[in-house]
């Protein structure tokens, strides 16, 4: 079977920007010192049954009352802090890949059909369990 070496490159390149839009979620987005907006968005993963639709966020590190959990105009927003673990210590940064500061993630569903049954922080991930309506 002969590989056409165009469709090689298509492949190639869509996998990079798939690896570049991840890296950009993963890591600090600019933000102006003392700004409000979010510099680092976490990573989700979303499960369906025919009963229920569930999201884990990984927010390691992040204690449960650093994170707000809405809903507005039909987008699911999760937000909160990340704070650096040496705050108040006197510490060079020798490595920093942990993203840290202001975080916030939305996720756009169909909220008409869907009620927040469960909310739970275990083991560094946020778990958002809706129960399918009607």
């Amino acid at each position: 079977m002969t590989r056409d070496p165009r469709n090689v490159m298509w492949a190639e390149a869509c996998a990079l920007l798939d690896r570049a839009e991840q890296l950009r979620r993963q890591f600090f987005e600019p933000a102006h010192e003392g700004g409000l907006h979010a510099r680092w968005e976490p990573p989700i993963d979303v499960f369906e049954t025919d009963r229920e639709l569930s999201i884990i966020v990984a927010l390691p590190g992040v204690a449960p009352d650093a994170v707000q959990v809405r809903i507005e105009a039909g987008t699911l927003i999760i937000a909160g802090t990340r704070a650096l673990p040496t705050r108040g210590k006197k510490a060079s940064i020798v490595r920093l890949e942990i993203p840290y500061g202001s975080f916030e993630r939305r996720v756009t569903l169909q909220f008409n059909r869907l009620r927040l049954a469960e909310r739970e922080l275990l083991n560094g991930c946020l778990l958002l369990t809706f129960a399918k309506l009607g």
